[in-house]
């Protein structure tokens, strides 16, 4: 399951965000602004234009670093709402699902042919549904009222989804079509993974 300690991104996120204490910013605020980054990013990866795919794959990275500053932001302002809860999962799903939809587009004219399209459409799919499978497991491990999310499976300070770090990089030196192969696959993968957790976990009887 999810690490003890929080990952290095969100720890370094704590310390960044603390200029933001005493400004009108609200976490929710950071939220949509993290969603719209990553919406322009995938637009600009979705083109298939190398020039544009570069900055559309340092975007959506910077929008999936920012994404930890809202609920730090409303930790350390005690702003914590169900609403902010709801929202960050939204707008990750929804940041995730475009980013293989516009990798789908980009390529469907390269050698995979309509199966990129096909693969972007199962990724986003994939991106979706694990938005429902996390609620579920946070309620089933924090409680039903918890606001907490668990997380994802991580060793020494790296979270399972710090692989989108490799993104801008993997774009920049010419490697994204089969980091989105990959990344599909992964997606998948979790899936089926994060299923059967939150299945055995709904097993576990209730102490």
């Amino acid at each position: 399951m999810a690490m003890k300690e929080p990952p290095w991104d969100q720890r370094a996120a704590r310390i960044l965000v603390r200029p933001l204490i005493a400004t009108p910013v609200k976490p929710n605020q950071i939220t949509v602004m993290t969603a719209v980054i990553a919406l322009i990013g995938c637009g600009l990866l979705a083109t298939g234009d190398v020039a544009s795919a570069n900055w559309g794959a340092g975007l959506f990275v910077t929008s999936r670093f920012l994404d930890h500053f809202d609920g730090e932001l409303a930790r350390q302002k005690k702003m914590s709402s169900r609403l902010g809860y709801y929202l960050d999962y939204a707008a990750g799903g929804l940041s995730y699902g475009a980013l293989f939809l516009a990798l789908g587009i980009a390529y469907r004219d390269g050698w995979m042919g309509p199966w990129a399209l096909a693969i972007g459409i199962m990724g986003m799919a994939a991106a979706l549904v694990s938005v429902f499978t996390n609620l579920g497991i946070d309620r089933a491990t924090s409680g039903e009222g918890s606001l907490d999310a668990v997380g994802y499976p991580g060793y020494a300070g790296f979270e399972l989804e710090d692989g989108i770090y490799l993104l801008a990089p993997v774009t920049w030196i010419g490697l994204l079509e089969p980091f989105f192969i990959a990344a599909s696959v992964g997606a998948g993968l979790y899936i089926i993974w994060s299923s059967w957790n939150l299945w055995r976990l709904r097993r576990q009887p209730s102490s």
